[in-house]
């Protein structure tokens, strides 16, 4: 399978990578040529996981947009949530009919990037599907060398429009085989996003420590029991927007993250514990500008408080933690972030949202 990663994160070198190692023909394109040279002049990315470090080759590593897409059966954009209409704009006139473009995870973007592609005029009939996580724990280790500390073994994973569910599944399947669970929309997959459960509790209440240490590990120190009460509790404000809305579980509750028998969460067993001991998220961590704050608040925490407005349902911690986080950004995220008021999806019915999740744009 022809498959195109996009974007020059952790996830994106994991991707390119890991889907060359399952036997996927990787063009990797990342929009810096000058940051691309590296991984270029070495012909692949280096690779450290349980297996040790080695070079992957990687079949072409380009900074043209159009050469990595061309004919790819499958788009992978590993990239920040807020990224995504950008990264929209790029693609727009170069996708072709049938092609499946992947974002873990997605944040909703599956609706937003096809919004951002209609209006360009893409008329490309192409399918976006979503997930509720990286698939992989990874950090970068240097310009071309990613360390990937566990798989995900569970990718629940809908689709935009979800009348292209079958055609979609297959062709992310064919790169992830064995650890996709097609769900059933891409709002089912928005509300399985697990980094605005997991992340706004452990920055928020150690935005102390955070703010006087040169490094602190949320996920170790950080980790405490009155937080996981919280964090506990905004899952299942989570877990309630979805069952009010008609989801099927399982619903992954995340405390399975934390369980010794957490087979049946995304990472498996033990992944907290692989997690913290990689000491690759002992981070300096700005509250202002980091990814936690800017994409899983403003963004995915955002997301989740709308959509329970929306769905009549009190999510009092969600609401909480991000009134919070916009005292601590200074800007007020339920105005300025992604929601159904500024998606301008909030006036829609249910029975209007199930079309639009159906028959997409």
């Amino acid at each position: 399978m022809n498959v195109a990663v996009l974007g020059g994160g952790n996830g994106s070198y994991a991707a390119a990578a890991d889907i060359t190692l399952r036997g996927g023909s990787v063009r990797f394109w990342r929009r810096d040529a000058e940051a691309l040279k590296p991984a270029r002049d070495a012909g692949g990315i280096y690779l450290k996981d349980f297996e040790g470090r080695r070079l992957v080759a990687i079949d072409a590593i380009t900074d043209d947009i159009a050469a990595a897409v061309a004919d790819a059966d499958l788009i992978v954009a590993p990239t920040p949530a807020f990224a995504q209409v950008d990264l929209a704009n790029a693609l727009a006139p170069n996708l072709s009919d049938g092609q499946v473009l992947f974002l873990p995870p997605g944040t909703f973007g599956s609706y937003l990037m096809m919004k951002a592609l209609r209006d360009t005029g893409c008329k490309a009939d192409i399918a976006i599907g979503e997930t509720g996580t990286l698939p992989w724990l990874c950090r970068k280790h240097g310009p071309h060398e990613v360390a990937i500390t566990t798989r995900a073994t569970r990718l629940p994973t809908g689709v935009f429009p979800a009348r292209l569910h079958d055609h979609a599944i297959a062709r992310i399947a064919g790169a992830f085989p064995g650890s996709i669970e097609p769900i059933e929309d891409a709002l089912s997959a928005a509300l399985m996003n697990a980094g605005p459960i997991i992340h706004p509790p452990l920055i928020l209440m150690n935005a102390g420590p955070i703010e006087h240490f040169d490094h602190w590990d949320i996920h170790n120190e950080g980790t405490q029991p009155s937080i996981r009460r919280v964090t506990t509790a905004l899952d299942g404000e989570r877990m309630a927007v979805r069952e009010a809305l008609g989801y099927a579980a399982p619903h992954f509750p995340l405390a399975d993250h934390y369980s010794a028998d957490g087979d049946e969460w995304m990472y498996g067993n033990l992944a907290h514990d692989k997690l913290t001991d990689s000491g690759d998220w002992r981070e300096d961590l700005d509250l202002r500008t980091h990814r936690y704050m800017r994409e899983d608040i403003a963004l995915g925490l955002a997301f989740l408080a709308s959509v329970a407005r929306w769905a009549g349902i009190d999510c009092r911690v969600a609401a909480g933690l991000l009134a919070v986080a916009s005292a601590v950004a200074e800007e007020d995220f339920a105005a300025t972030g992604r929601t159904l008021e500024t998606l301008g999806l909030a006036e829609l019915t249910r029975a209007e949202m199930a079309a639009l999740l159906q028959e997409g744009l």
